[in-house]
């Protein structure tokens, strides 16, 4: 099991289009992936969880993944933030 700590940096924060793009690309991962943001923890992969944390812009969360490709997840997810998810 790994983590990482993420600023998410795009105006929009992940809601809507940029979670969808979140899951899609959580989707392609075996490993389990979690969000935790102000000690709750949703599943990264479902979008009802992701957008029941309310993530905005300059908010922190951590990013969490434990399976066979958990660095491949947290690697590919953290690369997704850090291009805004193109809004920029």
């Amino acid at each position: 099991m790994i983590s990482r700590d993420i600023t998410i940096t795009n105006a929009s924060g992940l809601h809507a289009r940029p979670a969808t793009f979140f899951i899609q690309k959580a989707n392609t991962y075996k490993a389990s992936i979690w969000i935790e943001k102000d000690e709750r923890k949703v599943n990264a992969k479902s979008l009802l969880g992701v957008l029941s944390l309310g993530i905005a812009k300059d908010m922190s969360i951590t990013l969490i993944a434990d399976g066979q490709d958990e660095n491949a997840a947290i690697s590919g997810l953290t690369e997704l933030i850090e291009s805004g998810f193109s809004e920029f």
